[in-house]
């Protein structure tokens, strides 16, 4: 199994060059994420856009050092080039990777997430039962996903839906956790995973001005991402709200959002 991850560990790093040829504003210094956590042992997983920036610099935009350090960098592989990556520093990727929530995790934004699936009995930081968090797009960029064009968008998709593949089909992952309509929309759009939809009046998030935001909960499933074959299905749900981000989400919402989650356990 470490040596497929290490193989979609090498494809990526291969990416990184033609990435930032493109234009695209990946952090070309920024080693890719295939996941944060062991897909291998998770039966969770939480789902995402990309890696944030604070993944990797911090709020004064360094990049982080020592025991803040949470991922591999040019710089702390040794290296000048990612021609230069060899199996030791593939190796040292995948357990910064695997060993994530081991280290210096950023709590402000797994925190919420980690809280949001603990009625499945999983966690991130449990090691005897974890969960995992994964991107659509394991490159971290130096601007939000929204800033990002439309072209930039596509390149970034079209160079990372076969790792996600490859990871979910050795994973033993049954149960994937997509967080905000951008997510569920993108995912949709590259797994075809056919949702059905359902308002939740419970997820409801108040404005002042009376026009409330509704919630809205999707239900699918996968067996094949981009023409590879999983092997089995996998249930897939989703919220609207981005847990994180969207204005107003009360603990009301999320623990009904929680509740929702824990019975697809």
């Amino acid at each position: 199994m470490k040596e497929i991850i290490k193989s979609t560990i090498l494809d990526l790093v291969k990416k990184m060059d033609s990435l930032e040829r493109s234009s695209v504003q990946v952090i070309p210094w920024s080693t890719p994420v295939p996941s944060f956590g062991d897909p291998v042992k998770s039966y969770v997983a939480t789902l995402g856009l990309n890696p944030s920036n604070k993944e990797f610099v911090d709020d004064a935009g360094l990049e982080l050092n020592g025991k803040d350090r949470r991922f591999e960098t040019l710089k702390s592989l040794g290296v000048k080039k990612w021609s230069d990556v060899n199996g030791g520093h593939l190796s040292r990727i995948e357990i910064s990777c695997r060993k994530y929530f081991e280290r210096n995790p950023y709590d402000r934004w797994f925190g919420a997430l980690d809280e949001l699936i603990s009625g499945t009995g999983l966690s991130y930081y449990d090691e005897m039962s974890p969960a995992c968090h994964l991107d659509l797009v394991p490159f971290a960029t130096d601007c939000k996903w929204s800033s990002l064009n439309s072209a930039e968008k596509k390149i970034l998709l079209d160079s990372s839906i076969d790792s996600l593949a490859n990871l979910l089909k050795i994973s033993k992952i049954e149960l994937i956790v997509l967080n905000g309509s951008t997510v569920v929309n993108q995912f949709n759009r590259v797994t075809q995973a056919n949702f059905s939809i359902r308002e939740r009046a419970s997820w409801s998030l108040p404005r002042s001005n009376g026009a409330h935001v509704k919630g809205i909960s999707y239900v699918g499933s996968i067996d094949h991402v981009n023409g590879v074959e999983l092997g089995r299905n996998i249930k897939v749900i989703g919220f609207n709200h981005n847990i994180q981000s969207s204005f107003g989400v009360t603990r009301k919402v999320k623990s009904s959002i929680k509740k929702w989650i824990s019975s697809f356990s």
